[in-house]
């Protein structure tokens, strides 16, 4: 097999395992509170990491670290898993499983604005334009499809779904700065990451050992979530002749995620729903066009 098809596989397999979250997500916090699905979930990923650098020799870099590069894994584990999955896990809890999905994709849109904030990065009108493109589909899916009511059935919810993607979008910026060896720093950032939740759990409650339902549900989410999936899309990343090849293979998960929803959860998927997140990807897609031909 090609190397180009290997990548194609990897990236695929990736998106796949992807687009079934949305539905673990909503069954399994029906079985738990987010801060014990995260606490299950990241200490499943952590213990899957660490098997496979231990596997791969990949550990070895592990000996080569400098207290700027603790401090900096500690920096974006605070960003990713901790806070971003927090609150995207309380997002589904508190909103349809449909909605959580579509507005968290705006992350591609705030990684822009990010991007011109914190990189210094100038765009043109018509990436300007793509941004509030974006941004209007996010309302047509909070306000079911009558933006001008301004009347959103969930606000709270609706603003923890689509806020999820500030800490995406700051772990983004931060993880491409940092030129360290991939899978070690995600290693680290997991292992951060599960020290606050534990953590934060202690803190704020006494942890309580859920149904076997919600336990299977958490590892399947730190291992296909998390972990593996991490695994497979940076590896298609290294095989693929460019990072474009792959990465737009991603436009497929959130309409994938709607389809799994709809069968599992047994949501009707609401049209208001579709039309505004293709209304987001529309602008995704306009602005990725306008950083190619400059504009």
């Amino acid at each position: 097999m090609q190397k180009q098809s290997k990548a194609y596989l990897y990236a695929l397999t990736a998106i796949l395992f992807w687009s079934t979250m949305g539905t673990v997500f909503k069954l399994t916090l029906g079985f738990m509170e987010p801060k014990v699905l995260l606490l299950l979930s990241s200490a499943t990923a952590v213990l899957f990491l660490g098997v496979f650098l231990l596997i791969s020799g990949k550990h070895l870099e592990l000996r080569t670290l400098k207290i700027k590069d603790l401090l900096s894994s500690a920096l974006m584990g605070l960003f990713n898993p901790f806070l971003y999955y927090l609150v995207l896990f309380k997002a589904y809890s508190m909103i349809q499983a449909q909605e959580a999905v579509a507005l968290n994709y705006i992350w591609p849109v705030m990684l822009v604005v990010f991007s011109i904030l914190f990189l210094k990065q100038k765009i043109g009108w018509l990436s300007v334009l793509a941004i509030l493109v974006s941004f209007s589909g996010t309302i047509v899916i909070a306000s079911h499809g009558q933006p001008g009511s301004i009347h959103f059935t969930n606000p709270l919810g609706t603003l923890l779904a689509a806020g999820s993607s500030i800490f995406w979008a700051a772990f983004f910026i931060l993880n491409m700065k940092d030129k360290r060896e991939a899978y070690s720093k995600m290693f680290l950032n997991f292992l951060f990451g599960f020290l606050y939740i534990l953590a934060w759990n202690l803190l704020t409650d006494d942890i309580k050992m859920p149904a076997f339902q919600g336990i299977a549900g958490a590892i399947y989410i730190g291992i296909f979530e998390m972990g593996l999936t991490f695994v497979l899309w940076l590896t298609a990343l290294t095989l693929s002749e460019t990072t474009a090849r792959v990465s737009n293979l991603v436009y497929l998960s959130p309409f994938l995620s709607l389809m799994m929803v709809s069968i599992f959860v047994g949501e009707k998927i609401m049209i208001s729903t579709v039309v505004g997140l293709l209304i987001i990807v529309s602008g995704i897609i306009v602005q990725q066009w306008s950083f190619y031909k400059g504009k």
